[in-house]
């Protein structure tokens, strides 16, 4: 009888991800897909949407405000994963983006990238800018989805992420053309990934172009000048950190320079931080009943319900 051996592993990037020699790739954290719904808990229904080849988007509509003629904010989400695990379809995501578009009251679109290594970064960055160059295509009434043409206010455009989605959300915000001085409404940045100060072995091997640990993309306050001109496109950002986060420390780096940026001038948006007590890496996906996540969903959509709009164009 043969003996069956098992694959020998090239690369093992537990508790996420292996690589084995033979081209297998092992994704060891997973959450179990779910389908476009209305759902009867938050009155929120969604669709999918192909937005180019290989390049999709959940859309999410509040139902309950469907009798009202008022547009409502859109939010631009980007789910995290460490660039390589998840979709916008994993239930710890779907879950999450009725809830926050029911409390927000906004239109929501979750970009679904390609995820790495099977496409190496930076593609994950280019398929979310490409999604938002498509949401913001919308603006004169006349894109090809009637959800953002009849119901979403492109004068409170919002960009939210979590972990890789936030870093992702960074380069979004830099990579847009700021040269009629016009911004977006605001930025949440959730328990971002920005590196741990030390080299990357998942980092260096999902992207082969990078620099390692002196890539802007890793670590942008590296360079807090630049980070800060950079930023100018969006005039309010919220930061979110989670107390016993390994990655709290890069979050406040963070928040720190903006800070420091609106005492010296350089930037002069609004600032807001919010730090859940003793609480783990995007804690409130997985625990989402837990009082602290509640507070936290709470405080997201208050910041994307509760903005001073103005009239702006998006030039990317």
């Amino acid at each position: 009888m043969e003996v069956q051996m098992s694959p020998e592993i090239l690369h093992d990037f537990s508790p996420r991800l292996r690589v084995y020699k033979d081209g297998q790739i092992e994704r060891l954290l997973k959450a179990h897909a779910l389908p476009p719904s209305f759902d009867s808990a938050t009155l929120v229904t969604s669709k999918d949407v192909e937005v180019s080849p290989g390049v999709s988007a959940r859309i999410y509509r509040p139902v309950k405000f469907e009798p009202q003629k008022a547009k409502l904010p859109i939010l631009i989400y980007i789910h995290g994963g460490a660039f390589c695990l998840y979709s916008a379809s994993s239930s710890i995501y779907h879950n999450y983006l009725n809830s926050l578009v029911s409390l927000a009251g906004c239109i929501a679109v979750s970009v679904d990238y390609r995820l790495a290594p099977e496409h190496p970064m930076p593609v994950c960055y280019d398929d979310s800018m490409s999604v938002t160059q498509w949401v913001l295509s919308h603006s004169t009434g006349s894109g090809p989805e009637p959800w953002l043409n009849d119901r979403a206010d492109f004068d409170q455009v919002f960009l939210a992420g979590d972990s890789a989605g936030a870093n992702i959300v960074h380069d979004i915000v830099i990579r847009t053309d700021q040269s009629k001085s016009k911004r977006f409404a605001g930025i949440a940045m959730v328990h971002p990934f920005f590196g741990a100060g030390e080299p990357n072995g998942l980092w260096d091997y999902l992207y082969p172009g990078t620099t390692g640990v002196f890539d802007s993309r890793l670590n942008p306050a590296a360079n807090p000048t630049k980070m800060r001109k950079e930023i100018s496109a969006c005039k309010k950002i919220l930061v979110c950190v989670g107390g016993r986060d390994f990655l709290r420390d890069r979050g406040m780096t963070y928040y720190q320079v903006l800070r420091e940026g609106q005492e010296n001038g350089e930037w002069k948006g609004e600032l807001e931080l919010m730090e859940s007590k003793g609480r783990n890496h995007v804690f409130h996906l997985y625990k989402p009943d837990c009082d602290e996540a509640r507070d936290l969903l709470i405080r997201v959509a208050d910041f994307i319900s509760n903005s001073n709009s103005q009239d702006f164009d998006y030039q990317i």
